[in-house]
């Protein structure tokens, strides 16, 4: 088997007169990972928005069927994906990045981007409400992928090896923080850097990159009156419970009263307008409450399942662009996981994402199963081992 070295991993590949494709069965294990966690966040959406939507919209399952289509949305478009070389992907990186791009600068204009909760996030297309920023964090996975696979030999040089991609992606972050979106831009820095030093990128850079990027978000979080007031809450929520620390202060109270083992599904009381956004960003807070401590604790390992599924999948792949665009998607997912359960625990300040596959939210959900799609078609396309006989 060839080997390729680049600081600071020794990863194997396979050499080119290797690479003949042997097709085997999509993953389905991931498969069945991936329908539990829509199945609870459809019982959990319909649980958590009920109410609310039969307040203001005069219709209890208002919520729920628009996931429900999202989801069936998803789910086709994950199937579409699953059947598509994944190779194709690193032909389409460059223009798929440049398209997004064009979608994050509509948003931010007044007349076509749509102005909900004081960030400026999505697009209209007819009723459906589309938010390019969840198309983007995909999209600098693909970017990152093509890129590092064609030229991980140069990352060892920081201008010619991770300076590129720092810029093309610091350029989508640039527009997403605009909106602003401060959230995303930190999971898709965190991603990239997993990526990098899984490619081989020097630690000198890699710690350099931290040493520019922490004091960067300080000065954002210090000169931003609403996210300072974010990091307060998150440090002291008792002194504004009314206030900036009405959400988690609610969300601390959703999941103290669950238990171990909940007051029961759809027995919950937070969500009577007191959790604000208990079907989307906190509903991981009313899991808590109705389902208690062993049902969030089942929730969590689906998704630690799902991790290592997605990381077993990445390192079978044939090719070092199948590896780069697999690691990426898990940790797309992973990260977002993480930060979302920080949020509602109160170990992370308050961000406006969502948990994936369990929160409200049409694209959000939508990208997420195409990402499951790809990882299924690198799964499909493997060696059944390390190398292939004959």
């Amino acid at each position: 088997m060839a080997g390729k070295t680049a600081g600071t991993l020794v990863l194997p590949w396979p050499s080119s007169s290797q690479r003949a494709r042997k097709l085997v069965a999509l993953d389905h294990t991931l498969v069945v990972i991936t329908l539990a966690l829509s199945l609870v966040g459809l019982v959990m959406v319909f649980s958590a928005s009920a109410v609310v939507a039969g307040n203001r919209f005069q219709d209890p399952w208002y919520f729920l069927k628009r996931q429900l289509a999202w989801l069936v949305l998803g789910l086709a478009l994950m199937h579409i994906t699953s059947r598509i070389d994944y190779a194709v992907w690193k032909k389409l990186a460059v223009p798929l990045l440049a398209v997004t791009g064009g979608l994050l600068l509509l948003v931010l204009i007044p007349s076509i981007g749509v102005l909900a909760k004081g960030a400026r996030r999505w697009l209209r297309a007819g009723p459906i409400l589309l938010q390019p920023t969840e198309i983007a964090k995909v999209v600098a996975v693909i970017y990152l992928a093509a890129y590092l696979a064609a030229k991980q030999e140069r990352l060892l040089s920081f201008q010619k090896g991770v300076l590129p991609p720092l810029i093309l992606v610091g350029a989508v972050c640039g527009l997403i923080f605009l909106q602003p979106d401060l959230g995303s831009v930190v999971v898709i820095g965190l991603v990239m850097f997993s990526l990098l030093f899984l490619a081989g990128a020097k630690l000198s850079h890699l710690f350099g990159l931290v040493l520019c990027a922490v004091p960067a978000v300080l000065a954002l979080v210090v000169s931003s009156p609403y996210r300072w007031k974010r990091v307060v809450a998150f440090l002291f929520p008792e002194k504004d419970a009314s206030g900036a620390g009405f959400q988690v202060t609610q969300s601390f109270l959703a999941l103290g009263s669950g238990g171990p083992f909940g007051v029961g599904l759809g027995e919950g009381k937070q969500k009577l307008f007191f959790l604000p956004e208990a079907h989307t960003d906190f509903v991981l807070a009313l899991v808590g409450e109705e389902l208690g401590f062993f049902g969030t604790a089942a929730l969590m390992m689906l998704f630690l399942a799902f991790m290592i599924r997605g990381f077993s999948i990445a390192a079978r792949a044939r090719m070092p662009f199948g590896y780069f665009l697999g690691m990426g998607i898990t940790l797309l997912i992973a990260t977002q996981t993480l930060i979302n359960a920080g949020v509602v625990t109160g170990l992370l300040p308050t961000k406006g994402l969502t948990l994936p596959f369990v929160s409200y939210g049409g694209s959000s959900l939508v990208i997420s199963l195409i990402g499951v799609g790809i990882l299924l078609s690198i799964s499909r396309d493997r060696y059944g081992g390390q190398e292939r006989n004959g």
